[in-house]
């Protein structure tokens, strides 16, 4: 039943991109609730939301076991092979001093997917019985800090982009693993999209009741209030703006702390490595005992000279576009949100959507490097070795996913401060 169905109180909710607070109206299966002021999506209800996402977390667990269990491609040249798992894609790169790559690459590829649909199997089945399990809460919580950083369906396209450069010259073979991997990634999105969250929440703890004097259609932060970013519950904060939230727990800030200071460091640093990413090669090809270093670019013209035009895009616009044109998105909304007012922030708010949401797909390049490394193995007639710029350009990643987090969209609606409180050039801003 749908949480309007068991009470009959006002449930409130402060967006966490505009902080407009709004009373949630009864929702039907199949209807989603949006912000007003900036178009955000508030609720999302599903039909038989439990049922629905456990069976789809356990489909996409059973395709994961399959994908680990069977060779995931194979290759052969001039009566020279090698086939890989699934696997080997991480372990290969721990064999040519790439740890911290060969880390990331198993973390986003299988392990933080595979607890994200555990813990929905967990809690669902709790939620099913009517009586939670343990450690719910808890588990919940964490659905929401690993949604990002899972990449299954990133390493798919990765894993076309990398068979179609050795397509040329070898013979391609997709093992089970590899149709069993396309399954698991399309059942973890329809997963994640099937996750009723606010249904979730209500039936693992309940609704409190509103705050005494909440007032709907103003912002929540004057009003001493913040919204939940994990379960929605809309709360009171202390006078210093920070609390915890009474159903799950999290911490509250009426804004994120130095969120300005914490994006601009994030951007600098991901600005630096992207130098090095670029200078240095990203892996080197040797074939026939001739090695040839290849940069991020001078795979794009390779790609370009083979004939692989849509290729070569794809890995341009990962590679190239997406990280540069993030760090200037990031930077420009850092730089205007003094500047900011309602007119104009919709417009920057669909815009930092947008940085947020592509900035995963950068890692297709990362993901191309430890496919080829641990597939491209037959010795000196041909072989493909990770170069140093794979960890600078994963970093690049990483950061720019970090910059988009630390950077709190509610910031472009607050009202500019009057010209004569505005701090002087070069000083800390009071937000």
């Amino acid at each position: 039943m749908p949480p309007e169905a068991h009470t009959s109180r006002r449930r409130l909710r402060a967006c966490h991109e505009c902080d407009w607070l709004v009373a949630l109206p009864p929702l039907h299966a199949g209807q989603k609730a949006e912000c007003p002021r900036c178009g955000q999506t508030l609720v999302s209800r599903h039909h038989h939301p439990a049922q629905r996402s456990m069976a789809l977390a356990l489909s996409a667990l059973v395709a994961l076991a399959l994908a680990v269990s069977f060779p995931f491609v194979s290759f052969s040249v001039g009566g020279l092979g090698n086939r890989i798992e699934l696997s080997q894609t991480a372990t290969t790169l721990i064999g040519f001093d790439q740890p911290l790559v060969a880390i990331a690459v198993l973390l986003t590829v299988a392990v933080l997917p595979g607890v994200y649909l555990a813990g929905v199997v967990w809690l669902q089945f709790g939620l099913l019985r009517q009586a939670p399990l343990a450690a719910s809460r808890s588990m919940a919580r964490s659905l929401a800090h690993l949604h990002p950083w899972m990449m299954a369906d990133v390493f798919i396209v990765g894993a076309l982009v990398s068979l179609i450069k050795v397509a040329g010259i070898a013979d391609i073979e997709l093992g089970i693993a590899f149709w069993a991997f396309c399954a698991f990634a399309l059942l973890l999105l329809l997963t994640t999209q099937s996750l009723d969250a606010d249904w979730m929440w209500f039936s693992l703890a309940g609704e409190p009741r509103a705050p005494q004097g909440a007032r709907t259609g103003e912002p929540a932060a004057p009003q001493g209030l913040a919204g939940c970013a994990t379960c929605g519950l809309v709360n009171r904060l202390d006078p210093g703006g920070h609390g915890r939230c009474r159903r799950c727990g999290e911490r509250l800030h009426a804004r994120l702390p130095h969120s300005l200071q914490r994006t601009w460091a994030l951007l600098a640093a991901a600005t630096i490595m992207y130098v090095p990413a670029n200078l240095y090669p990203i892996m080197t090809t040797t074939s026939l005992g001739n090695a040839s270093p290849s940069t991020i670019i001078g795979g794009v013209v390779e790609l370009i000279q083979m004939g692989s035009w849509p290729v070569a895009m794809v890995i341009f616009v990962a590679s190239v576009i997406v990280p540069v044109g993030k760090l200037v998105a990031l930077a420009w909304l850092c730089l205007v949100v003094a500047h900011s007012d309602e007119l104009n922030a919709r417009t920057r708010t669909r815009l930092y959507r947008l940085t947020e949401f592509i900035g995963r797909w950068s890692m297709v390049d990362v993901f191309v490097v430890a496919i080829l490394v641990a597939l491209i193995r037959a010795g000196a007639l041909m072989s493909i070795t990770p170069g140093p710029a794979a960890l600078a350009f994963g970093a690049v990643v990483v950061s720019t996913m970090l910059a988009a987090m630390t950077f709190d969209p509610r910031l472009l609606w607050d009202p500019p401060l009057p010209r004569q409180s505005r701090p002087l050039h070069g000083q800390g801003s009071p937000r």
